[in-house]
Order: structure tokens, then C-alpha cells, then sequence
């Protein structure tokens, strides 16, 4: 098995992306921009691929060839290569719940960071919309793939396991839960507090206090 420091990057280690990726990644974020934008202002049933290709300034094939639905677009960030990054850097000695429990919090951060108010709306989306909480729920099994990977690349474990598969999408259905029950409750409570008790459910089971 490789070891974490072996795998350890900075940003100066990795390749400068290209010009070509760069123009990708700047098209779906004009793509995500408008169809925010739109859904804010008239909501997400009335939000068509034609407005949201008008508003980007590209074609509505290319609106399909970045995201093959409009829940897509709500969905999709850069953020999963980047948390399985951030997995793969940690200490190879550090107990693997205090990882994970890094990873999350980072990687929650990142969103937030970026612009809480499409932290919320895409997760009040999920509540609201059954279309998005079902692609949600579809798009969790590739996260999963990815996860098993890390988590066998750091337990020595076989990725395709019962034990592995049962425990990564055991995370991600915490996670994609505790979205949905932030947006419930009118995103009052700190999703970094929620983010915890999740990861305590998961580590140590409910325990005896009845909430």
C-alpha cells in the first residue's frame, strides 16, 4: 500500500492546468453562475437550458456537453478529486476517523467559502425539488467509487469489499442527510456542528441520549 506522504502534494507540485482546461472550468462556472442566477430569480421549474445557454453566452449543446441535465448543473462541483486529494495527504500514522473527520470539514469549507448563499440553495433545492434529490441520490454511487478507493488505499483493504463499499456509502449518505436536514430547518444550525455529530453517529453509533 502507498503511503500518505508518499502521496503528499502542494500546489506548486502539481502541473499548471492548460489553457484548454482552463476554458473548461471557466464555462461550467458561467454555466453554474447563470443557472443560479435564474433559479433565484423565477425559481427552478421555470429555470429552461435555452435561458441559462442565453445568460452563459454558450449554446444549449454546450450547456448538455458540460452537464447532461439542469439537476446536474445544481449538483456538480469540482470539489470531489480535490477531497480525495486531501485524503490522500493525510499523515500516514494519523487514526483514520481524525482524517476523515479533516477531509469533511475542509471540503464543506471550500463550498462556503466560495459563496454560502449557493450553499443553500442548492440544499434547499434538494429538499424542495424531487427531480434534484434523486439525481442527487444517483450521483452518490460514483462518489462512493471514488471513496472506496481512498479508503482501500489507506486500510490496505480491498476497495470492492463488503465492509469498504458498506462504510463509504454509509459517509455519503450521512453526508447528502444531513444536507437535507440543514435546508429542513431553515439552515439556522452551523453545518460544521451538524458535520460533526454525523461523523460521531458514524464512528461511535447513537449511544443511549434520546434527542
Amino acid at each position: 500500500m502507498t503511503t500518505m506522504t508518499e502521496r503528499t502534494t502542494t500546489p506548486a507540485d502539481r502541473p499548471a492546468l492548460g489553457l484548454r482546461e482552463r476554458k473548461k472550468i471557466k464555462t461550467r462556472e458561467a454555466i453554474r453562475t447563470a443557472t443560479y442566477g435564474l433559479i433565484g430569480e423565477q425559481g427552478y421549474d421555470a429555470t429552461t437550458i435555452e435561458q441559462i445557454a442565453e445568460r452563459a453566452e454558450v449554446s444549449p449543446s454546450t450547456v448538455f456537453r458540460y452537464f447532461p441535465t439542469k439537476e446536474d448543473i445544481v449538483l456538480t462541483d469540482e470539489y470531489d478529486p480535490l477531497i480525495m486529494e486531501e485524503l490522500r495527504s493525510r499523515p500516514a500514522d494519523e487514526p483514520w476517523p481524525d482524517s476523515l473527520r479533516y477531509v469533511m470539514h475542509r471540503a464543506t469549507q471550500l463550498g462556503a467559502d466560495e459563496d454560502p448563499e449557493v450553499s443553500r440553495l442548492r440544499t434547499r433545492l434538494m429538499v424542495e425539488v424531487p427531480a434534484v434529490r434523486s439525481r442527487m441520490m444517483q450521483s452518490m454511487s460514483s462518489t462512493g467509487r471514488m471513496l472506496c478507493q481512498a479508503i482501500a488505499e489507506r486500510t490496505g483493504r480491498d476497495p470492492e469489499g463488503l465492509e469498504v463499499r458498506v462504510y463509504a456509502m454509509s459517509l455519503i449518505g450521512g453526508l447528502m442527510e444531513t444536507s437535507l436536514y440543514w435546508a429542513e430547518n431553515g439552515h439556522r444550525e452551523d453545518f460544521q456542528a451538524l458535520l460533526d455529530r454525523t461523523l460521531d453517529v458514524l464512528q461511535h453509533g447513537l449511544g443511549t441520549e434520546k434527542n
